[in-house]
């Protein structure tokens, strides 16, 4: 859909061009913002493995898990439908904190692995649980303290400050998170999810 979406978008900006005469403005201002993302992209690669590998010491430091275990006690408040102890909450704990450091790279294995623990517990396979629901919300929204890719693409582009969102971006993600989980939390209230009772068949049974 989004293929058709930007093909329309440009088919729309070329015809319009032509009626008005600025065909050539159009494909000078293609070609600069062309050659502006190519440039912004080989300035990005020093300064991304310079955050990426800092973060990874961070990582390795167990930064990830410290921030787990502060993190724990609100798991168990928004997931109070999984049990404490269960290798879900420790890996949405993992993923969410990743998040927070700006290591999406770490977090997508912890949200994958907390999606299948979660699908486990999931009596009804064709729908999500409440909890899914959640995790994918305050997933999607997540809070970041250190936005990494942001950081490097200001950088990129020549900001003299670009660590100046840090501030601005806890409070948007934080704010982004907090409805997002709100959302969730209170749709679940209209949207009641029906654990289906599991029923023994026997064989006789399924031949009639």
């Amino acid at each position: 859909m989004l293929n058709y979406i930007w093909f329309g978008l440009m088919a729309i900006a070329l015809i319009v061009a032509a009626f008005n005469g600025t065909a050539g403005a159009v494909t000078k201002g293609a070609v600069d913002s062309a050659k502006t993302a190519v440039e912004i992209a080989l300035g990005l690669i020093g300064i991304m493995t310079l955050w990426l590998g800092i973060m990874r010491v961070a990582e390795k430091a167990g930064l990830i898990s410290l921030l787990g275990r502060l993190l724990r006690p609100f798991g168990r408040l928004l997931f109070p439908e999984i049990p404490p102890e269960h290798p879900a909450i420790g890996a949405m704990i993992l993923n969410i904190a990743a998040n927070m450091l700006g290591l999406s790279n770490a977090a997508t294995p912890f949200g994958i692995k907390a999606m299948e623990e979660l699908q486990e517990l999931n009596p009804q396979k064709e729908t999500a649980s409440n909890a899914m629901v959640t995790f994918m919300a305050l997933n999607t929204a997540g809070i970041q303290f250190i936005p990494a890719t942001m950081i490097a693409v200001l950088a990129a582009s020549g900001s003299k400050n670009p660590t100046a969102i840090i501030s601005t971006t806890i409070l948007a993600t934080s704010c982004g998170a907090v409805a997002a989980v709100s959302t969730a939390k209170l749709l679940q209230r209209f949207f009641p999810y029906e654990e289906t009772p599991h029923v023994d068949v026997t064989p006789d049974e399924v031949t009639k």
